[in-house]
């Protein structure tokens, strides 16, 4: 049996305590947590599915999009900022050389680092993603306000930063 729940208004109020796995009456409804993953996963298997109708797959549309915005950026600045190992970033980059998407050079300053730079044709695939990206972002977010997505953005940076401190 389900354990008996409080009224909206006090379920608020304890919010942050419901929200604690060390809490005897967790629920994972009630974890931020779960419901960031739950989320991302939905989002994934929907990018996995529009991104096949394109040749592309979410891993290296993430590198592109590290690329689009700084251009050109070593293999483990695009893991930092995509938050995947070093290892899996290094096949994605590969893969998108292969298929003429990127360029590898060692950087001319630190000859230990590789800089991955976008091509031309680089350029055109990180137009299409964006077509379909585009397509999963207003399904997702067609009923919300500027102000709750900006909100939202504001919300989960913080919680990103605070999980930076290193346990």
């Amino acid at each position: 049996m389900k354990p008996a729940r409080k009224p909206a208004r006090a379920r608020r109020a304890d919010a942050k305590l419901l929200a604690d796995p060390a809490y005897a009456r967790f629920l994972l409804d009630d974890s931020p947590f779960y419901l960031i993953a739950r989320t991302g996963g939905r989002y994934n298997l929907d990018m996995q599915r529009i991104m096949k109708s394109v040749d592309m797959d979410v891993p290296r549309w993430r590198a592109l999009m590290i690329l689009r915005e700084r251009n050109p950026s070593s293999v483990s600045e695009i893991a930092e900022r995509t938050v995947i190992q070093l290892s899996t970033v290094t096949r994605v980059v590969q893969r998108l050389q292969r298929q003429g998407l990127v360029k590898l050079a060692s950087r001319k300053s630190d000859a230990r680092k590789t800089d991955v730079t976008l091509t031309p044709r680089g350029e055109q695939a990180v137009q299409q993603v964006r077509k379909c990206a585009s397509r999963i972002y207003r399904l997702a977010f067609h009923d919300f306000s500027a102000r709750e997505i900006e909100a939202l953005n504001t919300l989960l940076r913080r919680v990103y930063a605070n999980l930076d401190l290193r346990l």
